[in-house]
């Protein structure tokens, strides 16, 4: 396996390794910022305070009414005058009634019955508080109101007990100007006319001074709004009970409407009920009086025809005739029904598919000669149907109760044809009867058959006047007892605590999302920040090995690392100083590199002080300022300028310790600037002389540590790529992108610097000292 396999195989594990969520991490992470927490939870569970204490809270009003339904029970209101007749019933249809009792027009007739015309604010702090009912110290009367009135809003100000003050609000929310009157005299506006009356409640009120703003209300739009908050539903399905529910900030005046929502729904019922009743009153009143009159009109006929055609009784031989007549019409109709269930039975009897099928019974036909042989017929259909469920139909004893089937099936034909001629003869002879009996009825006087129908008809329009006599008590009954549809329940109550705002669950939202809130935003601040945070970040996304961790200085000077210095960041650096051994793996590391992604990383701060920590063992140490484009590191030591490297390059004679610049604190710690800024430092960079310089200064010191421009953005340090040993990347937290990793992952990965390590700058985090003294690294941040 070659390196380059392994290496990509090492790569993957850590891929892997690096994509699983880190638990730890993330909590670490949200607790770092607690405070943000803290801050958004009593923040909001602030703001959920002034919510519910500025929030006018809603009570819920509640009542269950009965509807007589006639799909859900017996309707016993109904209205019962000509329920004989079928007409004029009465009954209730539940979902109908829903909608009656959110209509329009009803709730409009409630909010007037009510005296809703105006709302009442009694004047507040912050804001106004409605009252109504028993907390009123003042009632408007309204005579007359113009649209123009529901933009107003009228301010009283209680003078004293007889006396007030009216004023009236801006645009701008202002008074325009107090004029006093007395309670009970009428004010007439330009959009009004009203009066206000003084109540009980008006010392307590006058007492605390304050103000009463009086809107007034348009009741269309009023009870627009009531019938969009009523809710109306049924219990169940299988019950017709409604419960009406409302949401009001008063509760007596949420009460006040639906009890009287359901009064005038009963007063509308009833009055339905009254003129339906009453019409029918009227109607039957008419018909008496008609009636009457015609009935009249015919017992002085009857009375005329017996005086003209001098008649006393009904002649008793014309009613015998009649007698004898209507029997023989009975008979007559006997024979005949006998003859047609005769004529129906005998071609059932025929019909092929009813060969084995059982004969109906004989109906009003006693004859014995067709009962017996039905009878006998039908007990053997059954016991072939019975011997068919054990036996074929060719066992001798399903043949032979076939072929009795048959001769008795032929017995009955003969039967029926002799029975049906014999009640023929016997109808023809009735009928000769009956109407010789009928030529001795037309024999009676025409003047008895008139007589008789003029009796029937008074006998009829008696009845009728007898009926209508019955129906005008219950019409009047129904009239005087009208009762609603509907019975209540349970009257309106209201709940004794809010409904809403919801304490609990306001405050409980408030907490979850002063949670959720900083959750979100650091969430979003993590995968929105596009700079390196953290050493996991780093190690997810290059494979370059990490050299050491250098804490935030708090110094405001760039040489931290002392003599004397026991800083937890000189510790650090003295730490780094022991890992440079390890970096080579064997070979000399006498060139470091010090570069980066861009400027401000920290660069020169970390080659001063790494120069430092190697010379305080007495090594010989040099910086090279190679950032030949912006230098920096004299102004950070705080010296003078002083010729440097590219005054060396471009000379054509010079000696390399004319150039050297020795720090005054240590003996052995030396600077060689980067000397005057040239128009074309990469191509200066590129001379054979850097290469000579370089080895030179190899002869004299033991550590070269070169100070070069960021290699993210100029190409100068890959320059110095053949004279150097090692690399140091400078990667600084909260400024270093991300992106900018991709630099040194590839120059670690293609090797275009040396032994290619990464030093990451500014940890905010303080280090820790142990009981030791010992610096120590918490590497789990």
């Amino acid at each position: 396996m070659t390196e380059k396999e392994l290496l990509n195989i090492v790569s993957e594990i850590e891929d892997k390794k690096n994509d699983q969520i880190d638990l730890k991490k993330i909590f670490l992470n949200y607790r770092n910022n607690w405070y943000w927490f803290a801050i958004a939870s009593l923040l909001l569970v602030s703001l959920a305070f002034l919510y519910l204490r500025y929030t006018t809270p809603q009570y819920a009003i509640t009542s269950k009414l009965l509807i007589k339904d006639d799909t859900k029970g017996p309707d016993l209101g109904s209205n019962t005058v000509f329920s004989d007749l079928g007409i004029f019933n009465s009954s209730k249809n539940v979902l109908n009634e829903i909608e009656v009792l959110k209509s329009q027009v009803l709730m409009e007739h409630v909010l007037q019955d009510l005296s809703l015309y105006c709302s009442y604010f009694l004047e507040g702090t912050i804001k106004d508080q409605e009252i109504y009912g028993r907390e009123l110290p003042i009632r408007m009367v309204v005579t007359n109101l113009d649209s123009t009135a529901y933009e107003k809003e009228l301010v009283i100000r209680l003078a004293n007990n007889k006396s007030f003050q009216l004023g009236e609000l801006n645009e701008d929310g202002d008074i325009t100007k107090w004029e006093k009157y007395s309670f009970g005299e009428e004010i007439a506006r330009t959009y009004g006319v009203f009066s206000v009356l003084a109540l009980t409640d008006i010392l307590r009120v006058k007492e605390e001074k304050k103000n009463i703003s009086v809107h007034f209300n348009d009741i269309p739009k009023l009870a627009q709004a009531y019938n969009k908050k009523i809710e109306i539903e049924l219990v169940n399905e299988d019950a017709a009970i409604l419960v009406i529910s409302l949401e009001s900030a008063i509760a007596a005046k949420g009460k006040d409407v639906i009890n009287k929502l359901i009064e005038e729904y009963n007063k509308e019922d009833v009055e339905d009920k009254n003129q339906i009743a009453a019409n029918t009153v009227k109607f039957i009143d008419e018909r008496l009086d008609y009636i009457a009159s015609d009935l009249t009109g015919v017992e002085k006929n009857v009375e005329e025809f017996k005086r003209e055609n001098e008649l006393t009784d009904v002649s008793s031989e014309a009613s015998m005739y009649l007698e004898e007549a209507t029997d023989y019409n009975k008979q007559l109709a006997e024979l005949e029904i006998k003859i047609d269930v005769l004529n129906s039975v005998e071609p059932y009897l025929n019909k092929p598919d009813n060969q084995y099928a059982l004969i109906p019974g004989s109906v009003s036909i006693s004859d014995p000669t067709l009962q017996e042989p039905i009878t006998q017929f039908n007990e053997l259909i059954l016991q072939r149907q019975r011997l068919l469920r054990t036996l074929p139909e060719e066992n001798p004893l399903v043949q032979n109760l076939s072929e009795q089937l048959s001769n008795l099936r032929a017995n009955i034909n003969q039967n029926l044809k002799n029975v049906k001629e014999s009640l023929e003869i016997k109808k023809r002879n009735i009928d000769a009867s009956s109407r010789r009996f009928s030529s001795r009825i037309e024999q009676v006087p025409t003047m008895q058959r008139k007589l008789m129908e003029i009796s029937r008809q008074q006998g009829i329009k008696e009845k009728l006047y007898l009926y209508l006599l019955q129906k005008q008590e219950e019409a009047n009954l129904s009239l005087a007892a009208s009762v609603s549809n509907s019975r209540i329940i349970d009257p309106a109550t209201a709940s004794n605590d809010p409904v809403s705002p919801k304490k609990g669950l306001i405050y409980a939202f408030a907490l979850f999302m002063g949670l959720a809130i900083p959750v979100g935003g650091i969430y979003l601040r993590d995968i929105t920040d596009d700079k390196v945070r953290s050493k996991k970040e780093v190690e997810k996304n290059t494979r370059t090995p990490i050299l050491g961790e250098v804490p935030h200085s708090f110094s405001s000077s760039q040489l931290v690392v002392t003599e004397k210095s026991r800083e937890p960041i000189a510790e650090v650096f003295r730490l780094i100083r022991n890992n440079l051994n390890f970096m080579a793996v064997g070979n000399k590391n006498k060139v470091l590199l010090v570069t980066s992604g861009m400027q401000g990383e920290g660069k020169t701060f970390f080659s001063i002080n790494l120069g430092a920590s190697l010379a305080l063992i007495g090594k010989k140490v040099l910086i090279m300022d190679f950032d030949l484009r912006k230098p920096n590191v004299l102004k950070s030591l705080e010296l003078s300028e002083n010729k440097g490297i590219t005054d060396y390059i471009t000379a054509d004679k010079a000696y390399i310790d004319d150039y050297l610049i020795l720090l005054n604190k240590f003996p052995n710690f030396f600077v060689i600037s980067s000397g005057t800024i040239p128009p074309n430092p990469n191509e200066l960079m590129t001379s054979e002389k850097v290469g000579l310089l370089i080895e030179k200064l190899r002869e004299k010191f033991d550590y070269i540590i070169i100070d070069t421009a960021p290699v993210g953005l100029v190409a100068d340090a890959l320059s110095l790529a053949p004279y150097i040993d090692s690399t140091i990347y400078m990667v600084r937290y909260n400024t270093t992108y991300k992106s900018q990793l991709e630099v040194v992952d590839d120059l670690h990965r293609n090797k275009k610097l040396k032994n290619a390590v990464i030093v990451l700058n500014d940890k905010k985090e303080r280090a820790k000292i142990n009981t030791y003294g010992y610096y120590s690294q918490d590497t789990n941040k």
